[in-house]
């Protein structure tokens, strides 16, 4: 195998984080990786609802999200013709530190992430779950800018 084996990427299902998924991919085949896909169920979600909405009915939609998400990295894949090795799990908590925890427990060599690459204070109100992701991570990480969705 190459110098990365296993390879994650995060995906939260939007289309602007196809851009990481096929880097990701192209990476993988150079080196004979597997790619990990994950998606977390932010429990943050869960917090700015009511608690008489229908809790199954929420939590079913935002799992079918979920399984969207990660059958699109499958997706990219076959478009590439990339014949490589994909795993792919859904969490839940905080993004952030379940993308870190994941790639830690499956023993992956890089991840590669989306950023919407916000400065300034849109940084500072909003935050970034790949900025937190790169300051947690033992493992490299590698950032790559996406399309926002307006």
């Amino acid at each position: 195998m190459g110098a990365y084996d296993r390879i994650l990427v995060p995906t939260d299902g939007s289309e602007g984080v196809d851009r990481a998924i096929r880097h990701a991919i192209d990476l993988a085949q150079t080196h004979g990786a597997e790619v990990h896909g994950l998606y977390v169920l932010s429990t943050d979600t869960y917090a700015g609802l009511a608690m008489e909405s229908s809790w199954e009915s929420v939590d079913q939609l935002l799992r079918e999200d979920a399984e969207a998400a990660v059958h699109r990295i499958r997706e990219l894949a076959d478009d590439e013709d990339a014949d490589i090795p994909i795993e792919t799990a859904i969490a839940e908590g905080k993004p952030s530190r379940e993308i870190v925890r994941y790639a830690e427990d499956q023993d992956c060599d890089l991840v590669v992430m989306g950023t919407h690459g916000r400065g300034g204070i849109d940084r500072l109100l909003l935050g970034s779950v790949a900025e937190s992701v790169i300051r947690a991570s033992s493992i490299p990480v590698t950032a790559v800018p996406v399309e926002r969705e307006d």
